[in-house]
């Protein structure tokens, strides 16, 4: 093997095992930043919010008709959009949950969550207790599939050409930005 191959092997492994190792270590990374994406945690006060999934609901499917226990069938050109979310109350004392959260799309059309009755629904305006979660633990919401409590939206079809949507938690210091997945 030539000299300079020789020389060259070694720091280029370590260039290599370097970035793997930033890499490995940039996905448990927290930021305090309050625009994330569907599935990363943001911190709002003593409260910690994170949407682990969002989906179209279909009221003719059976495990989908339980979300939207309650609810009359969408109006033509709508549908039920579901956002799961779970919560942290990092606090020894109670914190109040907004009383409302909205999604945007990308022409600044804003939708605002709709009233659930559903078991699997947010407590919107509800409290969490010091050191607990919404939702709370042995709930129908934290056993169901998901695990998340719901909040519930009406959208029209036609927002699914503006994308991405935009979840805001209102928060003390300012809303959360969270961009979700359709």
């Amino acid at each position: 093997m030539p000299v300079h191959r020789r020389f060259t092997l070694p720091p280029l492994a370590a260039l290599i095992f370097g970035v793997i190792v930033l890499g490995v270590a940039g996905c448990g990374y927290s930021s305090s930043s309050k625009d994330v994406v569907a599935g990363q945690t943001v911190t709002l006060g003593k409260l910690q919010y994170t949407v682990v999934f969002s989906r179209y609901l279909n009221p003719n499917d059976s495990e989908d008709a339980a979300f939207l226990a309650g609810q009359p069938p969408p109006p033509p050109a709508t549908n039920y959009y579901g956002v799961f979310l779970q919560v942290q109350n990092e606090d020894s004392r109670p914190h109040l949950l907004p009383k409302s959260l909205k999604i945007t799309d990308t022409i600044g059309q804003v939708f605002k969550a709709i009233p659930s009755s559903s078991v699997f629904a947010m407590p919107l305006g509800g409290t969490v207790e010091g050191e607990e979660q919404e939702p709370v633990l042995d709930s129908p919401a934290q056993q169901g599939p998901i695990q998340g409590s719901l909040v519930l939206f009406r959208l029209p079809a036609e927002v699914s050409s503006n994308r991405p949507l935009t979840l805001s938690i209102p928060g003390s210091e300012g809303p959360a930005e969270v961009t979700l997945d359709l």
